[in-house]
Parts: structure tokens; sequence; C-alpha cells
């Protein structure tokens, strides 16, 4: 067994000892789901950083960096532009009601902003996505397995899985704000050593830059990447289920602004690091088969092994802190938006964690599946952010802002602008850099069909009342 494998299985051990410890202290679902809404802006800053920096933002942009160049900034960039929106503009307005109501799922406010059958519609929709960027966490996870050990794609994943579920289902956001904590300084550590010492074995920048033409140092544009990802990420990070049921555990307003406008500085920042690591790969290894592979390979063989391992400590740290808040997704939805309010609605609160726990363990296990049978992190990871964009967007903005929307003229929104999706993807080049996205047809649809639906039942109203 090399030294990098008994660096990670210590350190997986150590963070499923840590969420067990601090799972002692879960008492029901108020501490499982929104961690009794005490956390202050130091928790809500780990714990949402955590979770932001996952798979996408670490071995699919320094991917799509190894291909497209410093355009994969927008990959990380765009997360940190919406969470400035989450931060001073959707967060504090969601979590006061959420404390107000006693909310403990976006299925809770959807469902009493409209009605049940727009709590039912996005659930399916939710948990269709949240698999698919579970999976893109499980894949990451097994690319760093195989650059450490060889280890076959299917192993990495089951194994990844088996990790992350046992660590979440333990304690809920309770636990993992706190284990996010101990995440946070191994990857921030793990990747500041990583960029300028993985230049440095390369052979400088000048080496750097010489391994690209001059389109890679693009920064508005290049292929898949480029300000082209804002209309598909940027509505997903304002809106994301998981984001905002950290947001209900916030203390107070207070909490939100600053805890979730310091993880949005960080993103932007940070939205520099993949790419120029996905740069540094180019130049030590052209020509990969898999770009999955480049940040992996980049700190196995150019780097010293301390500072490898340490890297890979880092990307673990962010595929499973990534990880649990996909399994807080699931499990909460479950049991919380289909168990206790259709399936047993005089469910008891012990009965509620339970189910919650099982559903993190079945969630973990299609997550598995999923990753197997995926060929691109980006691929999936597009699937999830581009459903939360277009399904989520309008119910939410309009629940918050628009009193006047009602169920109608959502529903309409959500079937139509998931439809142009769906029919946008089929019909587009796979190779193609057009500005003219799946994500950013499916946003103007859906934001138009509300809009005329809405002005005709308005119409309707006003007609049939002066008759």
């Amino acid at each position: 067994m090399n030294s990098h494998l008994t660096l990670l299985l210590v350190y997986a051990a150590g963070l499923i000892g840590a969420g067990l410890w601090y799972a002692r202290r879960v008492r029901g679902t108020r501490d499982f789901f929104v961690a009794s809404r005490r956390l202050g802006p130091g928790l809500l800053f780990s714990t949402m950083l955590a979770a932001n920096i996952g798979a996408g933002s670490t071995v699919g942009a320094a991917g799509l960096g190894y291909t497209a160049g410093l355009s994969a900034w927008w990959w990380v960039g765009s997360a940190g532009l919406g969470s400035i929106a989450l931060a001073f503009w959707i967060g504090p307005r969601i979590r006061a009601i959420a404390a107000r109501q006693d909310l403990r799922t976006v299925g809770d406010f959807l469902e009493l902003r409209y009605s049940p059958e727009v709590r039912v519609v996005i659930t399916m929709l939710l948990w269709i996505g949240s698999l698919a960027i579970l999976a893109a966490q499980l894949m990451a996870l097994a690319f760093v397995l195989d650059a450490a050990i060889g280890l076959p794609k299917a192993a990495g994943c089951l194994i990844g899985g088996i990790v992350m579920t046992i660590y979440f289902s333990a304690g809920g956001i309770a636990a993992t704000a706190r284990v996010n904590l101990i995440q946070l300084v191994v990857l921030l550590v793990g990747f500041a050593l990583a960029l300028p010492l993985s230049i440095d074995a390369v052979g400088g920048w000048e080496v750097v830059t010489a391994a690209g033409d001059a389109d890679q140092w693009n920064v508005w544009r290049g292929p898949g990447s480029g300000w082209i990802l804002v209309p598909m990420m940027v509505p997903a990070f304002i809106v994301s289920p998981g984001l905002l049921q950290k947001v209900y555990s916030a203390a107070d307003d207070r909490a939100v602004r600053i805890g979730v406008g310091a993880n949005a500085l960080a993103l932007l920042l940070f939205a520099c690091v993949p790419p120029l690591l996905g740069a540094a790969a180019r130049a030590a290894h052209p020509g990969l088969d898999n770009p999955g592979l480049a940040l992996p390979t980049l700190l196995m063989a150019s780097v010293p092994p301390v500072v490898g391992s340490l890297g890979l400590a880092a990307l673990f740290s962010a595929e499973v802190s990534s990880a649990d808040a996909i399994l807080f997704m699931l499990a909460t939805s479950l049991s919380q938006d289909l168990y206790r309010r259709y399936l047993s609605p005089d469910a008891d609160d012990a009965s509620v964690l339970r189910v919650a726990r099982w559903a993190a363990a079945v969630g973990g296990g299609l997550g598995v599946s999923l990753a197997i049978a995926s060929e691109s992190i980006v691929d999936a990871m597009s699937i999830f952010y581009t459903l939360l964009s277009v399904s989520l967007f309008v119910p939410l903005m309009a629940g918050l802002y628009l009193p006047s929307v009602r169920t109608p003229e959502v529903l309409a929104a959500i079937v139509t602008g998931v439809t142009a999706v769906l029919v946008t993807s089929l019909s587009a080049d796979a190779s193609s850099t057009s500005v003219i996205t799946p994500a950013l047809v499916g946003l103007v649809i859906s934001v138009l069909t509300a809009t005329v639906v809405g002005a005709a039942r308005i119409w309707a109203e006003q007609t049939g009342s002066g008759t």
C-alpha cells in the first residue's frame, strides 16, 4: 500500500470519526435538517464554501482548464456571482420566512407559497438533478483514487459512496457543518501549496503559457466554457435547495450576509486556481486521453510527494464535503417532502429522522450506479445546474418578490422551461460554443411563459368579475 493511499484512508476514517462524534448531539429532525437554526457566520461560511468547492470546482474545472484554458474561470466564478445574490438579496429574505414558518426544505416553502402540486413537481426534478451531481462527486473521487493507486473507476465510486454515506447520515447538517470546517482547512492549504509548486515543477510560468495557443488565455470564451456558463451556473447557486437549506440553518440575517458573502468572495478568488492547475497539467502532460485526470495526474507526477499527498487530501475534502450537501438535499427531501407530507403525515420525529438516514443510504447507492455509468464530470454537473436554474428560478424569485404570481403560471413556467432545455439539448451541436445555450433558452422561455399565463389569468379574472 503506497503512502498516498494510506493518507487518504486515514483521513477518510478521521472524517467519519468526526461525523460520528458530532452526531451524538443530534436529538431530532430540527438538529438534522437545520442545526436548530444556530449557525453563525463562521460555520455558515465554512459549510457553504465546502459545499461549493467540489468535483466541478476542482477536478472538473481543472479538466476544463486543460482543454479550454483560462475561460474555465467562469465555472467557479459564476458560483461566486450567484453567491453574492444569495448573500445580500435572496438568503436573508428566505431565511426569515423559514424561521417564522419553521420550514425545513425548499419544498416546504413552495407549498406554503403556491400549492402541493408545485412542491411535487419540483421535488421530482430535484431528485433527478441531485443524483446527477452526486454522481459527479463520486466520479471525481474515483479519478483521484485512479491517479493515486490505479484503482478501477467502479471500485473508486463504490468506496467513495460508502465513505460519504456513512459520514453524512450520522449527523445531518448539525454534524457536517462542523466537519466541513476541518475539510475546508485541508482543502485551502492543499491548493495554496499545489498551485505555485506545480507551476515551478513544470518549468515556470513561461513553460505553462507556451503550452497553449493565444485562445487558451482568453478569459471570456473557450470551447464549452467562458461567460456562456453564466445562465446555467449563476441561477443554480442562487436557488440550489442544498444551499438554501444551509441558509435556513443560519442564526440570523447577519450570519447570512457575512457567512455567504465571505463564501462568495472566496469563490471569486479560488476560481483562478483550477484553470491554472489545468494549464500546468497541459504543459507537463500533454495529450491526456481523459482531461478529468489532469489534476490528479499533476499532483501525483509533477510535485513533491508530500505536496501531492496533501493535494490529494484536499481533493478528497472537496468531493466529500460537496457530496454531503447533495445527500442532505436527497435525504431531507425524501423524508420531509415525500414521507412526512404524503406517506405518513402523523409520523413522529424519530420516524422522520430514521427515514432521512435511510434515504441518504438509498441516494448514495443510486449515485454510485449513475457515477459508474457516466463518462464526464462536467456533463453530469451540467444536468444538475441546468435543471436547477430552469425549474426553480421562476418559482423562487416570484415566490419571494412577486405576490401576484400563482400556481398556474409557475407550473407552466416549469414545464415549458424544462421542455425547452430538452429540445435545445437534443438539437444542439455538442461542440458548439454558441451563446444560445440550453440553460439560457430554458430560462427565457420559463420567464416568458410565466408572464403570458399570469397576464391571461389576471385578464380572465377581471373579465369574469366584470360580467
